[in-house]
């Protein structure tokens, strides 16, 4: 399994700003692939109790007899055997058959005999903790090129807080000393998503501001920040809100008319990561507005 093709191309808003719906293109972008050419992503800002995200994870997965695994390595435990507790939501689902893989070291994580539940699986689910340990236990091991393989054969990669954060390409407070820190000591994700970096938690836990720090840093990263129990649905380069509170879109290159550098989009907005920008569907219709004259999803 090889997958270096893809992991190596490597203030305050007033009220009425929260909901800004087209920003302007930044030029590199538009040629910029952001998402996975195939299969889908869903990346959760973390406390995920709303039963329709996992729902549309299974879906995404081909329903309920799908093969499903859940990695809790983030959460930082002695022993994930079986560990129920992380199955329940996937079984409330639907999913009837669910593997929880788990290791903390590296060396395991590059063999055969370990990757395999991986093999048939058109499902994988990171759950919360600390990204730095998904990190350490499977950057650039057989276990990244059989999830991107997952990817490829049109499954779905989901995860929240922690499994969120671990799908940019770069890392959010992935600091080994405390999650305070914004551009830590691991600064490396997963690379799901290209050029992006994603912060969790974001409203419930005051971080609205946090980003501002990296794409000042990193201006050519797209920051996307995710409120808790919400979650953006990722095809191609676009993704689409879900759930019960907001995603926040930074970009040091955008210009907005409040002047900042962040901005909201609520359940059901719509995003285009390459072009960097936002839609909105039109009131009492379920297509998003056609103004770059392309459908959501891609392909239909």
């Amino acid at each position: 399994m090889n997958s270096t093709r893809h992991r190596r191309p490597s203030l305050l808003l007033s009220l009425s700003a929260l909901l800004v719906l087209s920003v302007g293109a930044v030029p590199f972008a538009s040629a910029q692939q952001v998402g996975p050419t195939n299969g889908s992503l869903i990346v959760a800002g973390g406390a995920l109790s709303d039963p329709a995200v996992f729902a549309r994870f299974v879906e995404l997965a081909g329903g309920p007899s799908a093969p499903i695994v859940v990695i809790p390595t983030a959460g930082g435990g002695d022993s994930y055997d079986q560990y129920f507790r992380r199955r329940r939501p996937f079984e409330a689902a639907g999913a009837t058959d669910i593997t929880i893989l788990h290791t903390y070291d590296p060396a395991e994580a590059d063999t055969d005999a370990f990757v395999e539940p991986l093999l048939d699986a058109r499902g994988v689910w990171f759950t919360g903790g600390r990204q730095w340990r998904l990190a350490d236990s499977y950057l650039d091991t057989k276990v990244h090129d059989a999830l991107w393989e997952v990817l490829d054969r049109g499954g779905v990669i989901g995860g929240s807080s922690a499994g969120a954060s671990i799908q940019g390409s770069y890392l959010v407070r992935g600091d080994t000393r405390t999650n305070t820190i914004m551009m830590g000591d691991h600064e490396e994700g997963l690379g799901f998503l290209k050029g992006v970096g994603i912060d969790q938690h974001l409203l419930m836990r005051n971080r609205q501001f946090d980003l501002i720090e990296v794409i000042r840093a990193k201006p050519e990263l797209l920051g996307i920040g995710i409120d808790e129990n919400t979650a953006i649905v990722v095809q191609g380069d676009r993704f689409e809100v879900v759930g019960q509170s907001y995603a926040v879109i930074y970009d040091a290159n955008a210009t907005l008319d409040s002047g900042g550098l962040f901005y909201f989009l609520a359940p059901g907005d719509r995003y285009d990561m390459a072009a960097r920008q936002a839609f909105r569907p039109s009131r009492g219709e379920s297509a998003m507005q056609r103004v770059t004259g392309t459908p959501w999803p891609p392909g239909r």
